[in-house]
């Protein structure tokens, strides 16, 4: 999903979650206003606790796409149902939402 809809779908949805997948490094130099962070080596044990419902919208970024495309197909694994990775740089992403 491009920042541009990924924008939309989270301001039609009050529920829907921006997860970043990067390090607390990477975080602490820059984050999304309204993200939560949860590195994609924890993201598994972590998840529950952010998303109970595997119906909440989730929204899914890192630097790349990378580690946010692994983590959408692990939270699908898990049964999450309504997963999506925002496909750009974080400098696109950032200057989308913020």
């Amino acid at each position: 999903m491009d920042p541009t809809s990924a924008k939309m779908f989270y301001d039609r949805h009050d529920n829907a979650v921006i997860i970043d997948v990067r390090e607390p490094d990477e975080v602490i130099e820059s984050k999304l206003t309204d993200s939560k962070n949860i590195p994609r080596g924890v993201l598994e044990m972590r998840i529950n606790k952010l998303c109970p419902e595997a119906g909440i919208p989730i929204l899914l970024h890192c630097g790349a796409g990378g580690r946010a495309s692994l983590s959408a197909h692990t939270l699908e694994l898990m049964g999450y149902a309504n997963v999506h990775v925002i496909d750009a740089t974080y400098d696109e992403i950032k200057a989308t939402f913020g």
